[in-house]
């Protein structure tokens, strides 16, 4: 498979091409290619550090990924910050500090009740006195061992962490980005868009330089980003692309106003063709949407075949290497006391049999894992 052209980029907007309206501002600009196949550091390296801290994102760098994932969420007072979810009980240490006891409380969002302590309830000051600690010891025990070491980081410093390593080492970063739980904030008043961009262009590596992919869940920030950066060009490299839960279940936003639209009926050809009105590509979860049988992965379904007729890239998540995350036909042991174990052998089969299948990119907890699976694919002849 020949790989793409720096002309074939410039269409879908990953490189600075110089063209009459923006030679002279991107002519110093380097030019980036984009990988035959992504791979996306989930969280950073998430399967050897804390997930969402810079030492897992550098981690993911240094074991090379091409884009790293924050996930963001809102502090009080409107800054953005990577956590998966903003209930933080179980990524930081809050619960043992006495001083934020008082700040446990109940809430809903997007239809689910949810105990503990919240970001939007917390200044990024008061933030910055946590430490994160490992969201699933009972699969990556190993990781505890960094528990109470790393603070949560804003997304300036991620970008920030990116660009130093191109000053450092000359090698482009994609950042891939996802927005959570957009409407609940929009009620709190925090909504994230606006800042996600106005922060995305202050800084030319974000800007002018790195590869930006932002994705959500919902649909509707998703538009509202589309219309904010086709009608500012404030972030120059920036693509979108549109997640994919459950089949059964609905984007929280559709949920809230009462459309019936399912992820379902946003996999179908219709689904998919309205999808690319708006977005460049699809992440689905890849146990529901790419096979038929997720235990065996035989029996590919349209799905990729489908998002690529309708224009769009594919990149599924989540690829862990854990025996406990592995499809039953790969895992290295079905020995429950074994679950925890990594099963690398497994990991690299079953990345290449959704290369096989023909998606783009991977979201991968542990990059080296999926580096090693996409350099040895891509040497294959017979692949």
């Amino acid at each position: 498979m020949l790989k793409q052209t720096v002309a074939s980029l410039c269409l879908i907007g990953l490189v600075g091409c110089n063209n009459d309206d923006n030679a002279s501002s991107n002519s110093n600009q380097p030019q980036y290619q984009l990988p035959q196949i992504l791979v996306v550091g989930h969280r950073g390296a998430s399967a050897l550090r804390p997930e969402h801290t810079l030492e897992a994102y550098q981690k993911a760098i240094d074991d090379g990924a091409d884009f790293i994932e924050p996930d963001l969420v809102s502090t009080q007072d409107g800054v953005l910050i990577a956590r998966h979810e903003n209930e933080i009980s179980g990524t930081t240490n809050v619960a043992s500090l006495p001083e934020f006891a008082d700040r446990k409380t109940t809430k809903i969002i997007d239809g689910v009740t949810f105990e503990g302590w919240f970001t939007e309830d917390f200044s990024l000051k008061e933030l910055q006195q946590l430490k994160a600690r490992e969201r699933i010891p009972q699969y990556r025990p190993a990781n505890q061992q960094y528990n109470d070491l790393y603070s949560i980081p804003t997304l300036e410093q991620i970008i920030e962490l990116a660009e130093a390593h191109y000053k450092k080492t000359g090698k482009i970063i994609g950042l891939y980005i996802e927005t959570k739980h957009p409407t609940f904030f929009q009620k709190q008043n925090l909504a994230m868009e606006d800042t996600l961009l106005k922060t995305l262009a202050k800084y030319k590596y974000s800007r002018d330089i790195a590869p930006i992919y932002l994705q959500s869940f919902e649909v509707g920030n998703l538009k509202y980003l589309k219309n904010q950066l086709d009608l500012h060009k404030s972030v120059k490299h920036a693509q979108l692309i549109q997640l994919y839960d459950n089949k059964s279940k609905k984007p929280a936003d559709y949920d809230d106003q009462n459309i019936s639209t399912t992820y379902a009926d946003m996999a179908t050809i219709d689904g998919l063709k309205a999808i690319a009105k708006y977005a460049d590509g699809v992440g689905p979860w890849k146990e529901t949407y790419i096979f038929e049988d997720k235990d065996t992965l035989k029996k590919p379904t349209s799905f990729i075949k489908d998002a690529h007729q309708a224009g769009l890239k594919v990149h599924p998540y989540t690829f862990r290497p854990e025996n406990n995350f592995l499809p039953a036909s790969l895992k290295c042991s079905i020995d429950p006391a074994k679950a925890a174990e990594r099963c690398p052998t497994g990991a690299i089969k079953e990345l290449q049999l959704y290369f096989k299948a023909g998606v783009d990119g991977v979201f991968a907890d542990d990059p080296a894992i999926a580096r090693q699976a996409v350099k040895e694919y891509l040497a294959t002849p017979s692949k």
